[in-house]
């Protein structure tokens, strides 16, 4: 208990560093940028207009109002695969500063998950835009959005660490990632309806893929009008947590040798 009380007044006490990073984070990436921030709208907003005009033809029949069915995947999707990509490199591009004084190794890893959140809250400009074009009507179920990013920043900052603290020991992880990544953004019904796969496959994306229960709960809110179901949102969150608590644990178990690796 009583180092659990330690960690938390240290997580206080670096909590303007933990601001700082964030912020340094979103400067660099629109740093000379014209458009600065205008990107985070246009760049998820063309990305949904090519794949519309891709795969519409193909499923116009399954998919009802298939832009904003696209899109709202689309928002979460981009968002965990951000997050984690960045959370990658937390620790070993932070090497230097890492060898020179100390600092919460966790704090990079937290800045970089909550720098992406923030990206990810410019991007839903875009799927305002799309709403608006497609003319769906807004409702007081929305307000439920902030709830369902939440679950899936906590499920980013778990894998995040995971993925930190294995980076530092294998390198090839970042590698590995990125061809899991693809796999999974196909596994993840984003621009295909999930009833046109096999029973066994569809059971499976429903129960071993997180994404599904936040996109769906996401469209069940924007597309559907109604309250998500309770039950994606009880498996939203445990799973979350049990992502969160996983990998925080893997991340203090080993952080203590990440000096001898970076």
């Amino acid at each position: 208990m009583n180092k659990r009380m330690a960690r938390l007044v240290t997580f206080r006490r670096y909590q303007p560093l933990l601001k700082q990073l964030v912020e340094k984070d979103i400067k660099l990436k629109y740093r000379r940028s014209f458009l600065g921030y205008v990107w985070s709208i246009l760049n998820p907003l063309l990305i949904m207009i090519i794949m519309v005009l891709v795969f519409s033809s193909m499923f116009r029949f399954d998919i009802e109002n298939f832009p904003v069915y696209l899109i709202t995947g689309q928002t979460i999707f981009n968002f965990v695969s951000d997050a984690t990509n960045q959370a990658l490199f937390s620790i070993t591009g932070n090497a230097a500063l890492l060898k020179k004084t100390y600092v919460p190794k966790y704090i990079f890893t937290l800045s970089k998950v909550t720098s992406s959140l923030v990206n990810t809250l410019f991007s839903l400009g875009a799927m305002l835009i799309v709403l608006l074009v497609c003319r769906v009507r807004f409702n007081v179920f929305m307000l439920f959005i902030p709830v369902i990013l939440l679950q899936t920043y906590l499920f980013c900052i778990g894998l995040g660490l995971l993925l930190a603290q294995a980076t530092v020991f294998f390198r090839d992880v970042q590698y590995i990632y990125a061809a899991f990544l693809t796999a999974w953004m196909y596994l993840t019904p984003i621009f295909y309806p999930i009833g046109q796969l096999s029973f066994r496959l569809m059971w499976m994306i429903k129960h071993f893929n997180p994404l599904y229960a936040y996109i769906t709960q996401l469209r069940q809110v924007v597309l559907e009008g109604a309250f998500p179901d309770p039950r994606l949102i009880f498996y939203g969150f445990v799973v979350a947590f049990l992502s969160l608590v996983i990998g925080t644990w893997v991340f203090l178990r080993n952080q203590d040798r990440f000096i001898l690796y970076i």
